[in-house]
């Protein structure tokens, strides 16, 4: 991973990184903060803890987004702050419906210049967006609205395996992971662990992301805890539940980033912190696909 980010990220970059409940690339966002990246605009459907530990250490500029919090416990601490007291660095916002912000992702994928919706009307955010544009119709008198595409310089995707081209097998919930790789211009791919060709071509249905897609390979074991990769490991639920105690103050934020994005070289390292009785207790009950070996981590 330290390789991959070396390469692809940029000060100053747009940034995806894609996963809606599970396969969020949490190694990632932690090995960005540690390259020290700075003036990132963050763009993601659902902001939650990885975009607050980066917003956190300073790393962004802009959040461009539909939805943001820390699910199921609240609102996300550091966030709030950069957006309302400007620290540790103030940052824009765009914010987007759901809807609003996956067809934008659909016309970056496209090649489109403007996906149009009728989801806006009766919204306020066109009035705050200048990326949402009332359309008239070129057919009748009706009119609807068009969001521009949203075209990443980097997305970060994660699915359970891989094989060496990066030809990926993803299953569960998909999310924007599909469009986010399609619309950026570069892509970095972390899966859970590495197959063979064979393994891929098995099971063509779940092959959402192809090589053609795809300019880094990473192999991060657990890269998506404290969220979870089906069928290889669960969400930790308390890790979110702490976070809202850990980053509703300054001084407390910065030292779990001292202790676990800076004090550690690299998701290796992360993962023997936690321990391994934590590990297993997040192995899930009914696997669906063979779960990554444990022996390199104990």
């Amino acid at each position: 991973m330290h390789d991959a980010v070396a390469t692809a990220v940029d000060d100053g970059d747009s940034l995806y990184l894609a996963g809606f409940t599970h396969l969020i690339p949490f190694a990632a966002g932690h090995e960005i903060i540690r390259q020290g990246r700075t003036d990132l605009e963050l763009i993601r459907a659902t902001p939650d803890l990885i975009y607050d530990q980066l917003i956190a250490a300073g790393c962004a500029r802009k959040v461009t987004f539909s939805w943001a919090g820390n699910p199921g416990v609240g609102s996300l601490p550091a966030f709030r702050r950069a957006a309302e007291e400007g620290y540790p660095t103030e940052i824009e916002l765009e914010e987007y419906t759901h809807f609003g912000m996956i067809a934008a992702l659909e016309a970056g994928a496209s090649n489109l210049p403007f996906m149009p919706l009728r989801g806006f009307i009766g919204s306020d955010l066109p009035e705050h967006n200048d990326n949402i544009a009332r359309v008239e119709s070129p057919f009748d008198d009706d009119y609807v609205y068009a969001v521009a595409p949203i075209e990443p310089d980097v997305a970060v995707v994660r699915a359970q395996r891989a094989d060496e081209d990066g030809n990926a097998h993803l299953w569960g919930i998909q999310g924007e992971v599909k469009l986010a790789a399609l619309a950026a211009d570069t892509v970095i791919l972390s899966v859970e662990e590495q197959c063979s060709e064979e393994t891929i071509r098995s099971d063509p249905n779940r092959t959402v992301i192809t090589a053609d897609e795809v300019d880094h390979v990473v192999v991060e074991p657990y890269g998506s805890h404290p969220s979870y990769a089906q069928g290889y490991y669960g969400r930790d639920n308390e890790a979110y539940l702490s976070w809202a105690e850990t980053a509703a103050d300054r001084d407390t934020v910065e030292a779990w980033l001292d202790e676990w994005v800076y004090g550690v070289d690299d998701r290796r390292e992360y993962v023997e912190k936690l321990g391994t009785e934590r590990i297993l207790d997040l192995e899930p009950e009914t696997a669906y696909a063979t779960p990554v070996n444990m022996g390199e981590y104990r």
